[in-house]
């Protein structure tokens, strides 16, 4: 429960996942999208021989920043970046890029950079960056074509072409870390930060 004005909760995201997340959990916010160009960031960063961990947390915080700078309150900006091999992967557009980028994760462990930063008065005050691993199972190209055809668009709506909370857990043997940092909200660290500074009850 928010408990004064200058508490007000704004997610600086349109995601769906996200705002689901902390629907479920029962938080009361504002989804705002921040307008940033994600894939100029995220070149200038590779440029520049950032890790994924710090091109995640960067463009976190750059999220939050954006509508922080005009809304009061407490404003979380979240991204999440696939590692395979130390490289980040991005989200694909057509269905024989999903299929390349499944058959490369194939066998592998990848890591999840989920990052989060809450600002507030435009500067940040708090972040946190989850980071699940999970191995993919050596399924059968059939079973690929077959998974493909069942999600159809969805494949474009996440890095690694897989929503783990729907069909996309059948892909997977082993994972260790939090279902919902693999959604892109490391929810349990966030809540406990609303809770020390008084946003949430304790």
């Amino acid at each position: 429960m928010i408990v004064s004005p200058e508490h007000r909760l704004i997610l600086a995201s349109k995601s769906k996942s996200r705002a689901a997340v902390l629907k479920s959990a029962g938080l009361d916010f504002t989804q705002i999208g921040p307008g940033v160009d994600e894939e100029s960031l995220k070149e200038s960063l590779r440029a520049e021989g950032a890790t994924v961990a710090k091109q995640a947390d960067l463009l976190a915080e750059t999220k939050a920043l954006k509508v922080s700078i005009s809304h009061n309150g407490v404003v979380l900006g979240c991204d999440q970046m696939l590692e395979l091999d130390g490289q980040g992967l991005d989200k694909v557009s057509t269905r024989e890029d999903a299929r390349d980028v499944l058959t490369r994760l194939r066998g592998k462990t990848h890591i999840l950079q989920s990052a989060i930063v809450a600002c507030v008065e435009g500067a940040p005050v708090w972040r946190h960056l989850a980071q699940p691993r999970l191995r993919m199972r050596n399924f059968s190209d059939q079973f690929l074509e077959d998974y493909l055809d069942a999600i159809g668009l969805a494949a474009f709506e996440s890095v690694g072409c897989y929503q783990i909370e729907g069909r996309g857990a059948q892909l997977f043997d082993r994972i260790d870390g939090d279902l919902f940092s693999i959604m892109g909200m490391p929810l349990l660290p966030l809540l406990q930060w609303l809770r020390d500074r008084g946003t949430l009850a304790p």
